[in-house]
């Protein structure tokens, strides 16, 4: 075999039409015709290596490649519900208050109690569970006057029960006088300015005050006692009709409407500060010389 060597200028031809030189060929056969273009391979073709085929039932790659939601389990029974406003029951309108009853300035003992009772003129009437209207004799020489029921008078529907209570009981048999039965010159009568409770036992209110009024001056008139005996601040304010301390108006003998009036502290106030308590002493001896120097109840000098 004869070994056919190129020139330059033929081997350049036959490398730009894409023809090997590894295998020589004689320089008869080297035609255009003859010759058949190699194409070229794309710079990302994948391996020469043909690629297993894919089962005929298997799922595109794209589709398999995608994540497939997961599903949604359903709540539970008592699972919340989504958070819409619950419509709201109406907000039953507040039952609305009656009056005081009329000529209360006229009544006896029975039937002032009677009204006092069944009184709605403020709204003490819808949280109260007694009236508490007053004890004592009905024609008592000395009457003591207190704020309001506290809790326990609301329960048992008498004034000034308690520790309190205990300790005016003390303070009137110190000067010869009682709650219980006795005669009219031993016994006294207490009542209060609130017939109710007031919540929680805040102070009692002006329009409170005013309603209950005419209930307090009606026993004062029955009563016709020969001294009244004002204790605490809401008390001495609501029958002066003054806004001064007690400090300042203890020492003194007023008048309501005409009775003589000595004011004094409340007894729950001294449990709370015993160190007063020799003050509420010297308020019960001035008491005690009103009784004694007024013969008749025309009191001592309001100024004095």
């Amino acid at each position: 075999m004869t070994t056919v060597a190129w020139t330059p200028r033929e081997m350049a031809l036959l490398q730009a039409m894409g023809i090997p030189l590894w295998a020589p060929q004689p320089p008869e056969a080297l035609t255009p015709a003859a010759v058949a273009p190699v194409p070229a391979r794309p710079s990302d073709a994948r391996s020469e290596t043909p690629a297993p085929p894919e089962a005929p039932d298997a799922l595109p790659r794209a589709a398999s490649a995608a994540p497939q939601p997961a599903a949604r389990r359903p709540d539970p029974p008592n699972a919340a519900e989504p958070a819409t406003p619950a419509a709201r029951p109406p907000v039953a309108a507040a039952e609305p208050l009656g009056t005081r009853p009329g000529g209360v300035k006229h009544m006896g003992w029975e039937a002032l109690r009677d009204a006092v009772s069944g009184c709605q003129a403020c709204g003490l009437c819808r949280s109260r569970r007694h009236t508490v209207f007053g004890v004592g004799h009905p024609q008592a020489r000395w009457m003591l006057v207190g704020e309001a029921p506290g809790e326990q008078e609301d329960l048992q529907g008498e004034p000034f029960v308690g520790k309190a209570g205990q300790l005016l009981d003390n303070m009137l048999r110190s000067v010869g006088l009682t709650r219980a039965d006795a005669p009219a010159e031993q016994q006294v009568y207490i009542a209060n300015v609130l017939k109710c409770r007031p919540p929680a036992n805040r102070n009692p209110e002006p329009a409170e005050v005013a309603q209950c009024e005419p209930y307090l001056k009606r026993q004062v008139e029955l009563v016709a006692p020969k001294l009244i005996l004002a204790m605490g601040r809401f008390a001495v304010q609501s029958l002066l009709g003054s806004q001064e301390p007690i400090g300042r108006l203890r020492g003194k003998v007023h008048q309501y409407h005409g009775v003589p009036l000595v004011v004094t502290y409340h007894p729950a106030y001294l449990l709370r500060n015993p160190l007063d308590k020799s003050r509420a002493w010297e308020d019960l001896c001035l008491a005690l010389e009103v009784i004694e120097t007024a013969g008749a109840g025309t009191g001592a000098d309001p100024d004095r």
